[in-house]
């Protein structure tokens, strides 16, 4: 008589999986990532042959994250009031709709700088409203037991798409037929995206329900919890300071330095960036097997600051392989702290308060990036792209380790304030 064989289950990263749901939200999320990996490539490629310049970029730069930073705020309310899954759907299609255009400029060889500065300004605004739906909408789709799976797997996939599969892709289509056809595929995978949000069932949204007060008083609450949790407002303010010193240095200058001074191609790019998926997708696989330490926030700083000063590696390479390495080191180490950042948020932070504490958390991190794109091409033509790059990287990383040491700052189980 056969034996029955018991159902073989699933390896650990991919047990949230199992919830289709979560697993529709996964699809749509992964291809639309994988997009945004070629916009990588073919926005800052698109930049340079019409201008040549880091300037151009820094402009390019500032207008995609300035109109973010301005909705993230608003966007964390309407999260905690509405279906989360509605708002990510319809920024999903506002953000194909600008990738259309974009595509049509490019193919017809009309497109010029103040068109890209305009529509990515489009774009960033709409990607305010999408971040901190995500991000509280996880929670209700994954079990508690499952959430460092279910992080882990979001730091898998974002590298892979984001910074492996995007970029490749992104790099060939452009060799093949220009930016143009990179940012008809790119708006190609919003739309993917777009239809697996619209097959998800609704998802109760109990903090919508029982919404009753106005706009304006949310938003306090959201930051009033914030103001009595140092945990909370110490690690924005850290990452404040980080990502004003590394962002704009690292998006400007690295495609100038593959482009300009080591004579690569979109391709070189592409492969640089790849390596940096490689990299957090080792530590997600590591960090889903082995599970984040009790201690959430020495974990968190030390490989967030490790993650930083390894920025310092692109102004010290000579080669592309160089750079690979310093961005496999720059984003495995931050994919590791990021899982251990986003399950303390969902594990410590209300439900109802989730949306809101993530576009702060969201908005104050992000806060200087716009004077970081700004300040980066001047910057890097005073004191040179590899001074900057060292700079950025090292005085990043003495900024992160430092806030590590505010009081309290590493015991947030004990210290987390109720709403009331």
């Amino acid at each position: 008589m056969a034996r029955h064989r018991a159902p073989r289950e699933l390896p650990g990263l991919l047990v949230p999986l199992k919830r289709r749901e979560f697993r529709l939200l996964w699809t749509g999320m992964s291809t639309s990532l994988i997009g945004d990996g070629i916009l990588l490539v073919a926005l800052a490629w698109q930049v340079y042959a019409l201008s040549g310049a880091p300037a151009a970029m820094s402009v390019v730069g500032f207008a995609l994250s300035l109109p973010q930073v301005a909705t993230l705020l608003f966007g964390g309310v309407i999260s905690d009031r509405f279906d989360r899954r509605k708002i990510m759907l319809c920024t999903d299609l506002v953000r194909g709709a600008v990738l259309t255009v974009l595509t049509v400029l490019s193919l017809t060889g009309v497109v010029q700088v103040w068109h890209i500065v305009a529509l990515v300004a489009v774009y960033g605004a709409a990607s305010g409203f999408f971040g901190p739906a995500f991000d509280s909408i996880v929670p209700q789709l994954v079990p508690e037991e499952d959430l460092v799976k279910a992080n882990a797997l979001d730091q898998f996939v974002r590298p892979a798409a984001l910074q492996m599969a995007g970029p490749s892709i992104g790099g060939i289509l452009i060799a093949i037929g220009g930016s143009g056809l990179a940012f008809a595929l790119d708006a190609a995978t919003f739309a993917v995206s777009a239809t697996c949000l619209w097959l998800m069932r609704p998802v109760v949204n109990e903090a919508a329900d029982e919404a009753a007060g106005s706009v304006w008083e949310e938003f306090k609450e959201g930051m009033n919890y914030v103001r009595r949790n140092v945990w909370l407002w110490g690690t924005f303010l850290a990452a404040t300071f980080t990502y004003l010193l590394f962002i704009g240095p690292t998006e400007v200058l690295l495609p100038f330095v593959v482009k300009n001074e080591l004579h690569g191609t979109a391709g070189d790019l592409g492969l640089v960036l790849a390596s940096g998926g490689l990299g957090a997708i080792a530590a997600a696989l590591i960090v889903s097997q082995r599970g984040v330490p009790r201690s959430y926030m020495p974990f968190v700083y030390v490989t967030w600051t490790l993650a930083t000063l390894a920025v310092a590696g692109y102004g010290m390479a000579t080669s592309s392989w160089h750079l690979a390495i310093a961005c496999a080191l720059v984003n495995g180490l931050e994919a590791a702290g990021t899982i251990a950042w986003a399950t303390a948020k969902q594990r410590l932070v209300p439900e109802e308060l989730l949306g809101r504490v993530s576009s702060v958390d969201w908005f104050i991190s992000i806060a200087l990036v716009p004077l970081s794109y700004a300040m980066a091409a001047p910057v890097a033509s005073a004191i040179g792209v590899q001074n900057t790059l060292i700079g950025a990287g090292v005085l990043g990383a003495i900024v992160t380790f430092a806030f590590l040491y505010l009081p309290g700052m590493r015991s947030p189980r004990q210290l987390v304030v109720s709403t009331s």
